[in-house]
């Protein structure tokens, strides 16, 4: 199923977060996939990257590179956050929920530049 024009463009920011960490996920399972190793250790090591804190730390890697387009898609997703959960920090879920938004946005309108900053982690990954 593809989304038309106007059905990408309907979306608010928490159904475009929604969407982006389902293609963040399915992004670190392609990346760990290729690692050899038993199931329940790949998927520890994919749940690592897909926690809120790693997700801000990716965005925080990816800060420099924004566009103004992205810097807002980013903002407009951390103002819908909401405190996230009870034990985390409210901040960092903000940023992750930005960053998620940032990422269905891309997938849906641009995704050779979404392929760019994916592969900018992937290059800079610590």
């Amino acid at each position: 199923m593809r989304l038309q024009p106007a059905e990408a463009e309907a979306l608010g920011p928490l159904q475009l977060a929604w969407l982006g960490d389902a293609v963040w996920e399915l992004h670190q399972r392609l990346r760990h996939c290729r690692s050899p190793g038993r199931s329940d250790a790949l998927h520890r090591a994919v749940v690592e990257e897909v926690r809120a804190d790693a997700q801000a730390r990716a965005l925080e890697r990816l800060e420099p590179l924004l566009e103004p387009e992205e810097r807002e898609w980013v903002r407009r997703g951390r103002n819908k956050a909401g405190r996230g959960p009870r034990r985390g920090d409210p901040g960092r879920y903000g940023q992750a929920t930005g960053f998620e938004t940032m990422v269905g946005w891309l997938f849906l309108r641009n995704p050779g530049r979404l392929a760019q900053l994916l592969d900018h982690l992937e290059q800079t990954d610590p």
